[in-house]
């Protein structure tokens, strides 16, 4: 088969590489789409490798049709499904758990469906799981107009919560209202600390961070957990440290490539329990802002460089496109 390699230069060139050899618990999927991420764009800098046992090249979620199966599993040959990977999507094929396996909800595209397993399994994590996020609770979602923004903001008010979301530009302001966000702001002219000072919040889905993210913290509201799962516009600020233990706030650092196969197991089975029959439904929806060929997959780097993005961008194989 055929797997997007990184050379010595660091661009991305389709090669050959061996099939996968299927473990006792595994499904083989032939990928028909395969979702991008901004940690591919890590991966290949060479600052976030694919975890152990997993391939070398990136892809943290497709969708395809399953070639071979564990007897005992729910999955049979030709079932169109949609996976959480630890890497390995942009192939002809991928291993993986068989418990990391969801259907693709009824209605919906490869392309569609392949947007869906690490957007809405890192909002799940994060905002449920670390955050213990309840109904009344306000929530705020950095970067809302990205694949994990839109996932975050979907979940957040499925679950009645309110959000306070951050944007870019005024297209994606008005973009993110349509999905239900409350409170936009604008990183570019507005100030996030003072929106907080009038909207203190309880739970923070942080993928920026930078300089400004301690005063920002200061303004959670009291018990408040600020969740940090990347640092997109720097890794250092500084925290009044007053402020923060005596308001009781928590700093949690979580990321889900690093979770074993087991606890991810666990979130697809409650994200397919609360939200396929919505995502069917078009209650919640996976957002698309283009989709390309592999063989463009540079290109589609580009768009995520560039934060071009309102949505996901995703690579399909075109002989085997649905």
């Amino acid at each position: 088969m055929h797997a997007m390699l990184i050379d010595a230069d660091k661009e991305l060139v389709w090669s050959e590489v061996p099939d996968p050899v299927r473990k006792e618990n595994e499904v083989i999927i032939e990928v028909h789409a395969a979702a991008l991420n901004r940690a591919d764009l890590l991966q290949r800098d060479g600052k976030y490798p694919s975890p152990p046992g997993w391939p070398e090249w990136m892809g943290l979620e497709v969708a395809g049709v399953v070639l071979k199966a564990p007897a005992q599993s729910r999955w049979r040959t030709g079932d169109k499904v949609c996976a959480l990977l630890g890497g390995g999507g942009y192939a002809e094929k991928v291993a993986v758990p068989a418990d990391m396996v969801l259907p693709v909800p009824k209605g919906l595209s490869m392309e569609e469906a392949a947007a869906i397993p690490e957007a809405f399994a890192t909002s799940y994590l994060n905002l449920c799981l670390e955050g213990g996020m309840k109904g009344g609770d306000t929530v705020l979602i950095q970067a809302g107009a990205s694949g994990l923004g839109i996932a975050a903001i979907q979940l957040a008010k499925d679950l009645g919560a309110k959000v306070m979301t951050t944007v870019g530009s005024e297209e994606k302001a008005s973009f993110v209202r349509t999905l239900g966000a409350d409170i936009i702001v604008n990183r570019k002219k507005d100030d996030l600390a003072a929106a907080m000072d009038k909207h203190p919040v309880d739970i923070a889905l942080d993928c920026v961070v930078g300089a400004g993210m301690g005063a920002c913290v200061e303004k959670m509201a009291r018990g408040g957990r600020w969740i940090v799962i990347a640092t997109l516009a720097g890794a250092r600020t500084e925290i009044d440290m007053n402020v923060f233990f005596r308001k009781g706030l928590k700093l949690i650092g979580s990321t889900l490539r690093s979770r074993t196969s087991e606890m991810k197991a666990k979130i697809l089975s409650d994200l397919e329990a609360k939200l396929w029959d919505k995502l069917s439904s078009g209650k919640i929806r996976s957002v698309i802002y283009r989709t390309l060929p592999m063989a463009k997959a540079e290109e589609a780097h580009g768009i995520l460089e560039k934060q071009q993005n309102l949505g996901k961008v995703v690579l399909t194989l075109e002989k085997t496109k649905t």
